[in-house]
């Protein structure tokens, strides 16, 4: 099983997620031998080792200047990340993206509502908790790739 665990944050999460799925197999789980689980799955020794490594990655799901796609009210977009900001907490992130091609987000045919620059507060999976009448989150964002301006 392949893990894509990046930080710590995300680690800790996965094994909640094992803990769940122990309970409803009606196991017990302790965190502790979660947290070891998901280390040993990651290819360390033990829990302390893991968390000293992963803690030194960035929590932050995404950084100023990455390249970034998704969709905005409904519409595609690629663009760079023009500003993060931990939200109190760690509850989530309030991102800025400046797209490099205006997004339409007007759904009539007879007008527009041009954007490229956007800020919106998401989720650490980069989804916006705000939600359009349908149910759709307003922004949905991921990585394209690592590499940094």
């Amino acid at each position: 099983m392949s893990l894509n665990i990046m930080t710590r944050a995300q680690a800790k999460a996965h094994a909640r997620e094992l803990r769940a799925e122990a309970a409803q197999r009606g196991e017990s789980l302790s965190h502790a031998r979660a947290l070891e689980a998901v280390a040993h799955k990651l290819g360390y020794r033990d829990w302390n080792t893991a968390s000293a490594r992963l803690s030194n990655q960035a929590d932050v799901p995404i950084q100023v200047g990455e390249r970034v796609s998704g969709r905005y009210l409904k519409q595609p977009f690629e663009g760079r990340v023009h500003g993060v900001r931990e939200l109190a907490g760690g509850m989530g992130y309030e991102i800025t993206l400046h797209f490099d091609e205006p997004v339409d987000v007007v759904e009539f045919d007879s007008f527009s509502g041009l954007r490229q620059r956007v800020s919106a507060m998401i989720s650490e999976e980069g989804i916006s908790w705000d939600k359009t009448s349908d149910g759709v989150p307003h922004l949905i964002v991921q990585r394209d790739s690592a590499g940094l301006i």
